[in-house]
């Protein structure tokens, strides 16, 4: 599966907790999809800063995402994708 829902079962969480729990991508789909960002916008022939800046979203933030190292929200997803002009299959691996 590639959503995980993190939450500690030895703690019963209250309403408002529950309101605030997010799902989180795994660490090898965030690999996965970056690599894929990546090669879209390598594809294109594109720089980092072109894409980030177009996504709306810091560029040392683009790169963390290309390396898989930062876990971003359906929102940044979909800019990015947006920028870069292509399907959402060719970047989720899901």
């Amino acid at each position: 599966m590639c959503l995980k829902w993190f939450a500690r079962p030895e703690k019963i969480l209250t309403e408002k907790e529950n309101i605030f729990m997010a799902y989180r991508i795994s660490g090898k789909t965030l690999v996965l999809i970056g690599k894929n960002i990546k090669k879209a916008r390598k594809d294109q022939s594109r720089e980092q800063i072109e894409v980030a800046e177009e996504a709306g979203i810091d560029t040392s933030y683009f790169a963390r995402i290309e390396r898989g190292e930062a876990n971003p929200t359906l929102e940044v997803l979909y800019a990015i994708i947006k920028a870069l002009r292509t399907k959402s299959s060719n970047i989720l691996p899901f």
